[in-house]
Parts: C-alpha cells; sequence; structure tokens
C-alpha cells in the first residue's frame, strides 16, 4: 500500500494518491490531472476510484475530467446531487481497491453530502482517514457554507457535524492517521495547524472541538463563534463542482495566447476584462498598465483572487512573468476562473516599445516612513483582524485587504496616506485597487510591519 499527499501551498488543499496492488484512489484531486496520472503510469497501476469528499466550495476540482481520462467512477456520499454520473454511495459502503478496503462515512457538518473516507489495511484494521473538511487538524470544517435551498442554519449544520464526529470518527483508534483536505491558510476553517499529518489520538488531544467532556451546546457556539463571511466565489466553485465545466486543456489553451500590445488593449477595452498583473510587487511599483490590479503569482495568489476578483465569468487579460504565463492560467482555473482571454507578450518592455501608457506606485522605507510621522499623514493598515490586534501603529486606520471597499469614505482624496501590510504583498494589491478607482494618492510602506518594527516605529496593541 502506498499512501501520497499532493499539498498544494496556494490552496493550503490536500489531495491523496492511494495505491495498492495495481489499483489507485485519488481523493479529491485538483484541476490538473497530469500529476494522478503520471504517479499510476510510474506504479504501472489503474485509477479505480475517483472519491470526492464534499462539493468542494474554495476549488474547482478535477473529478470530471480525470473521471473521462481514466474512465474512473466518481464517488460522493450520501446527499450528494450531482449534475453528471456519480456513484452516490451508502454510509458504511465498502470499495475494494487492491488488498485494501475504503469504506464512506457519512459525516455530514461541514455540508449535507460530506463524507469521510476510512481505509482499512490488508488485514482488515483501520489505516487512515481522509477526513475532508469534516475534520482538520487543530480545527473542523466551517458549518455556515449550506448550498443553496438549504433549509439548515449554521447552528443546525454544526449540530450535525458534533453527532458527525463522535459517531463516526472519535470512536475510531487512536492510531488512525487523519488526512485532511486543508491545513493553515484555507478560508474552510479558523484555527488549522500547520502540520498536513497527524494522529486521531493526537487530535483528541489537541483539537478543541474533539474535547471529550463537550457538550453540544458548547460546540456550537465555538464552531460558529468568529466565522468571517465566506469568499464570495465560493457557491459559484460549488455549482462548478456539482455541475460541471469546461476542459482544463481548453481553457490553458485559450489563456496562453500571446497578444501583441495593441490587441491587448483593444480586448481590454472591448471585453471589459479584468488586466491582472501577477509579477512581483517591486516589478508592479516600478511600472504596470494603468488600472490593472496586482496579485503575485508568489504569494497567495487563487485566494486573493477568488477573494478581491470575487466574479468567476470575469474575462481576465495577464501581464505575467516571461514563462509562467501556463502557471498563472492553471491556477487561476483551480478556482473558477476559466475566462482567461491571453497574455501582454513581451510584458510591460513592449508595452512601454508601443509608447503605451505606463502607471507607477510611489513606494518608500520603513525608515522613511518614520521620518514623516510627526507629519500626522494617515496610516492605513491592510493586515487582517489578528494581526492588527496582536499589534499596530498607534491611530492606524483598520481596513483588512478583503474588505477594503468597506472603507474607502475613511481615505483621504486629496492628501497622500500610507498603506502597509505585513511584508508588501497585500499592501501592493491594496494599492493597485486603489488606484484602479482613481485614488492615487496612496503610498505603500515597502517591508510591511516587519519592517516598520525593524525601524523601531512605535506601536501599540
Amino acid at each position: 500500500m502506498n499512501i501520497e499527499q499532493l499539498y498544494t501551498g496556494c490552496l493550503a488543499q490536500g489531495a491523496y494518491y492511494i495505491e495498492s496492488d495495481g489499483e489507485v484512489a485519488i481523493i479529491d484531486p485538483l484541476r490538473e490531472t497530469a500529476p494522478y496520472l503520471s504517479r499510476a503510469k510510474r506504479d504501472k497501476a489503474t485509477i479505480k476510484y475517483i472519491f470526492e469528499t464534499h462539493f468542494h466550495a474554495d476549488f474547482v476540482s478535477g473529478h470530471l475530467t480525470l473521471s473521462k481520462q481514466t474512465g474512473a467512477p466518481i464517488v460522493y456520499g450520501p446527499n450528494a446531487n450531482p449534475t453528471f454520473e456519480a456513484v452516490i454511495a451508502k454510509d458504511g459502503q465498502e470499495f475494494k481497491l487492491g488488498k485494501v478496503t475504503i469504506v464512506a462515512l457519512h459525516t455530514p457538518g461541514h455540508t449535507m453530502e460530506s463524507t469521510t473516507y476510512l481505509l482499512k489495511d490488508e488485514t482488515g484494521k483501520p489505516y487512515a482517514i481522509f477526513s475532508g473538511d469534516t475534520l482538520f487538524l487543530g480545527d473542523v470544517g466551517r458549518p455556515d457554507l449550506a448550498q443553496k435551498g438549504n433549509e439548515r442554519t449554521q447552528e443546525d449544520l454544526a449540530g450535525m457535524l458534533y453527532e458527525s464526529l463522535r459517531s463516526k470518527i472519535m470512536t475510531l483508534p487512536d492510531d488512525v492517521i487523519v488526512y485532511p483536505a486543508h491545513g493553515a491558510g484555507s478560508a474552510c476553517g479558523k484555527n488549522m495547524m500547520k502540520e498536513t499529518v497527524d494522529t486521531l489520538g493526537n487530535q483528541k488531544q489537541m483539537n478543541y472541538a474533539l474535547r471529550a467532556d463537550m457538550r453540544k451546546e458548547e460546540f456550537i457556539k465555538e464552531v460558529t463563534d468568529g466565522l468571517l463571511p465566506p469568499p464570495v466565489y465560493f457557491p459559484l466553485n460549488v455549482q462548478m463542482n456539482r455541475e460541471g465545466y469546461e476542459d482544463i486543456d481548453a481553457i490553458i489553451s485559450r489563456g496562453t495566447e500571446p497578444l501583441t500590445p495593441q490587441s491587448f488593449e483593444d480586448l481590454a477595452n472591448t471585453t471589459g476584462a479584468v488586466v491582472l498583473d501577477v509579477r512581483h510587487q517591486s516589478d508592479f511599483i516600478k511600472g504596470h498598465i494603468p488600472r490593472s490590479i496586482f496579485i503575485g503569482l508568489d504569494g497567495s495568489f487563487a485566494p486573493w483572487v477568488g477573494a478581491l476578483v470575487a466574479d468567476v465569468t470575469q474575462p481576465i487579460l495577464l501581464v505575467a512573468p516571461e514563462g509562467r504565463e501556463e502557471e498563472a492560467v492553471t491556477r487561476l482555473s483551480r478556482v473558477g476562473f476559466d475566462k482567461t482571454l491571453g497574455y501582454l507578450k513581451g510584458g510591460i518592455a513592449a508595452w512601454k516599445a508601443a509608447e503605451k501608457e505606463v502607471d507607477s506606485l510611489v513606494s518608500i522605507t520603513a525608515e522613511e516612513l518614520k521620518s514623516h510621522l510627526i507629519d500626522k499623514i494617515p496610516i492605513v493598515d491592510v493586515r487582517n483582524d489578528n494581526e492588527f490586534e496582536g499589534a499596530h501603529i498607534p491611530d492606524a486606520i483598520h481596513a483588512p485587504l478583503g474588505s477594503l471597499n468597506e472603507h474607502l469614505k475613511e481615505l483621504p482624496r486629496e492628501t497622500p496616506f500610507y498603506v502597509h501590510c505585513a511584508g508588501g504583498y497585500r499592501s501592493v494589491i491594496a494599492a493597485s485597487i486603489l488606484k484602479s478607482r482613481g485614488i492615487h494618492n496612496v503610498v505603500d510602506v515597502a517591508g510591511g510591519f516587519k519592517a516598520i518594527k525593524e525601524a523601531a516605529i512605535p506601536v501599540t496593541n
């Protein structure tokens, strides 16, 4: 038996490859299927099953493409209602895979169809669970992502999750390995550990939601407390996972179309496409296409696109580092953004050579900021709530990047103001969004709060 976790840091997502005696099961695959196919070829094995733990909200799964390529059936748990052909497993149904067995354990709560897959070894002993968004390391799945048409409240679902954990998962042996669908950084939970594999016994000790003496009412209160609104694109990804989507090869072919500066500009004007600049923030600062949005590939790219662009039907034109165009299109498609129309061939250098208009962003060091503090120029902190509450510059305006639009009225329109994040990535995203809305008096603080502390600028909490 061979188990491989294929972890994607940008999405904090774990897909799984399980092989036994020449037969393979894939659990929660990403949209690009080549990694699974290449592993099966390496092992001279056949992909027999594609298991889905639920209809994912934070990414588009590769289940349909992989099934088309291999002929393997897609398996969901009870209550799933896909519009395509799939096996809807019964609670407790077993699936033989070589010399091992995979058992579907219906564990509703995160969603109604959420299912945990129990892997039993050759002797029939419980070996591992693939818990999807039901159980994370350090946390459990949020219960507020009920699909449209579901009459149940988040409290109802939290109560179901409590029962699922205690009747289906906590009764398993402590040495069972837990393989979750997500880790720290995912918006599908609140308090996930940075580790991506653990034992159930350790989770019973570490995970607040698995306390043995926890009453159902306590669980519901703790699990629902402090939930941030889910990203706007989540329901759209659920819909794509349930109803289907375009093949990724067609998306990559269209999205990697090289465009001259003139054709790029014409498409932007005629389609209303967002010009998405995915280079490093330092390159964006030096020069970029006016009104373009910066979200760099070298940060939490896909989740921020999902949170800030939001509408997966929005056409996109790319300004990308040379050689990384296909990577950008692929990572956009992982979260359902399939309408990339092409990229600027030759990048900003070609744009400048064509004598097209170029904008730039004013950026200063933390040391320079320190010298300007006496001028009482407003400072905007775009970090999240926990970061801000931990420490911040006194009198700073707190405008978390994910809700920046709600704070526009607080920003001065005539005089300069400074914007910073933790390390310099999110502040440039924020500045690009503000400039795209005609707010050009924004000044970036390079290096963010890390540099601010190193410059000994006074902070408070």
